[in-house]
C-alpha cells in the first residue's frame, strides 16, 4: 500500500487540478512535485533542464508566454528556487531511488494540462468541492494531476518496501503536444533503464478495471505551415497581390485527399486555419496547424511526406511561399506482453480492481512511446497501463473528471508490478 493517507493523495492532486498549465509552462506543478520529492530518500533528483536533452524540445512557447506563466506560478506560491531552475521553459524532473543491485525500473507520468474551460456546474465535483482550475481557458481535462499524483505514490510505495532494485520516475511535460516526450527520452536518464511502465487513468474503461498492455498507439506530426504572399488592394489592383488564403484553402483541400494507404489506417487534420487582415486586402500571410497520424511510424511517414509536398505545391500554384514546421511528433509502439502479463498478476490481488482487461487499443497517439521504443531499442521491456475511472466527461471535455479513490488503485497496481518486475526479472 501507499505511505501516504489516500486524503494527503487526494489533497495534492487536487491542489495539481487548481493550477493546470500547458506544455512548457509546468512551473507550478513541476515546483509542486519537486517540494514533495526533497522530502523523499532519494538517491538522485534531476530538475528542469538536468532532465531533458534541451536541444530536442519543440513547440516551446515565446518568451513573454513563458514569463506570463513563470509569474503565475511564483504568485501561486511555488518555491521561487526551484522555478529559477526551470526557467525558459526547462520542465519536469527525474526522480532516482537506488535500493541494491536489482534490475533498473522506470515510470512515466506526464503532468500538463489542457486549454480548456473547466466546466462550472453544480453537479462538477472539482467546482462544487472548491478545486475546480483557477486559470481560466486551462483545466486537467486529461487527468495528469492524477498521473503525477501516481508517480509520488509509487515512489512512496517502493521506498516502504523490500525493493531491490533502481526506480526512475520521469515526471514528463508537454505530452499534449507531445512535444515533451521526446527531449526526456533523449536525455540519457533512459539508457540503462531495463523495464519501462507508463500509465493513463481512464481511457472510457470504468472504476475497477485495469488493462495490462495498452496498444493501438497512432504515430503522429503536428505541423505548422506559414504561407507568405503579398498585399495589394482587393478591388483596385487584385492582379498584384499574391492570395495566401488561396494557397491555404487549396491545401486543407488536398490534405483530406491523401490517398489512405493498404497496410492500415490513416489520419489527416487540418485543425486550426487562418490568414488574411481585412476584406479589402488580398491576403498576404495565412496559416494551417494540422496533424499527421498513421498505424505504424511508417504510415504517418507516408502521410508526413504527403502533405509536405501537398503544402508545397498548393503554395506554388498560387505563386506564394510556404515554411513547414514540426511542432510535435511521437512515434508508434507495442507493449511487451512479459510486463503485461506481470500487470494481470499483480493487480488480481489489489483492492479496488474488479476486472483485468488483457489489452485494448488507444486509438490516438501518445509520445510515452519515445520513451518505451528508447528502452526497447536497448533491449529492455516497456508497457503502458491503463488504470480505469468513472469519469462524467470524455477526456479533453469541459466536465472530465476522476473517482478520486481510483488513484490509490493505480498506485497499488504499479508500485506492486515494479516490485514484481524487480523480483522475477522477466
Amino acid at each position: 500500500m501507499s505511505v501516504l493517507t489516500n486524503d494527503a493523495y487526494r489533497e495534492f492532486r487536487r491542489d495539481l487540478h487548481r493550477h493546470p498549465e500547458p506544455a512548457w509552462c509546468e512551473f507550478y506543478t513541476t515546483a509542486r512535485i519537486v517540494e514533495e520529492l526533497r522530502e523523499r530518500d532519494l538517491t538522485e533528483l534531476h530538475v528542469g533542464r538536468d532532465a531533458l536533452s534541451t536541444d530536442d524540445r519543440l513547440n516551446v512557447p515565446d518568451d513573454d508566454e513563458l514569463a506570463e506563466w513563470e509569474r503565475q506560478a511564483r504568485d501561486d506560491g511555488a518555491d521561487p528556487d526551484i522555478v529559477d531552475d526551470l526557467s525558459g521553459g526547462y520542465t519536469g524532473c527525474v526522480a532516482v531511488v537506488e535500493r541494491g543491485d536489482g534490475p533498473v525500473v522506470g515510470l512515466r507520468v506526464d503532468i500538463d494540462a489542457l486549454p480548456i474551460l473547466e466546466a462550472e456546474a453544480d453537479d462538477h465535483v472539482p467546482a462544487a468541492e472548491g478545486f475546480r482550475s483557477e486559470r481560466e481557458g486551462f483545466m486537467h481535462a486529461c487527468g495528469h494531476d492524477v498521473h503525477a499524483t501516481i508517480g509520488l505514490g509509487v515512489l512512496d510505495a517502493v521506498l516502504d518496501s523490500e525493493f531491490d532494485g533502481t526506480l526512475k520516475v520521469f515526471f514528463q511535460p508537454g505530452e499534449e503536444q507531445v512535444a515533451g516526450g521526446k527531449p526526456m527520452a533523449e536525455s540519457g536518464h533512459l539508457d540503462d533503464v531495463e523495464y519501462l511502465y507508463a500509465v493513463h487513468i481512464g481511457l472510457d474503461h470504468p472504476s475497477g478495471e485495469v488493462v495490462c498492455g495498452v496498444e493501438g498507439f497512432l504515430a503522429v506530426r503536428h505541423f505548422l505551415a506559414e504561407f507568405a504572399g503579398e498585399p495589394a488592394h482587393a478591388g483596385a489592383r487584385p492582379e498584384q497581390g499574391r492570395n495566401t488564403v488561396q494557397a491555404m484553402a487549396a491545401a486543407v483541400q488536398n490534405l483530406y485527399a491523401i490517398p489512405r494507404h493498404a497496410d492500415g489506417p490513416t489520419r489527416v487534420n487540418a485543425g486550426l486555419v487562418g490568414g488574411g487582415t481585412a476584406t479589402n486586402i488580398i491576403p498576404e500571410e495565412s496559416y494551417i496547424e494540422g496533424e499527421v497520424r498513421g498505424a505504424t511510424t511508417e504510415l504517418a511517414d507516408y502521410m508526413s511526406d504527403h502533405a509536405d509536398r501537398v503544402l508545397g505545391s498548393a503554395a506554388e500554384m498560387h505563386d506564394c511561399e510556404v515554411d513547414v514546421s514540426t511542432l510535435g511528433e511521437a512515434p508508434s509502439a507495442t507493449s511487451d506482453a512479459a510486463l503485461a502479463d506481470v500487470i494481470g498478476e499483480v493487480a488480481g490481488g489489489v483492492d479496488g480492481v474488479t476486472n483485468i482487461v488483457e489489452s485494448d487499443d488507444l486509438g490516438g497517439s501518445e509520445d510515452a512511446t519515445f520513451l518505451m521504443q528508447a528502452v526497447q531499442d536497448n533491449g529492455g521491456l516497456a508497457c503502458y497501463v491503463g488504470v480505469g475511472t468513472d469519469h462524467p466527461g470524455g477526456h479533453h471535455t469541459r466536465t472530465f473528471d476522476v473517482v478520486e479513490d481510483d488513484v490509490a488503485v493505480g498506485i497499488d497496481v504499479l508500485a506492486g508490478a515494479i516490485r514484481r518486475v524487480a523480483e522475477t526479472r522477466p
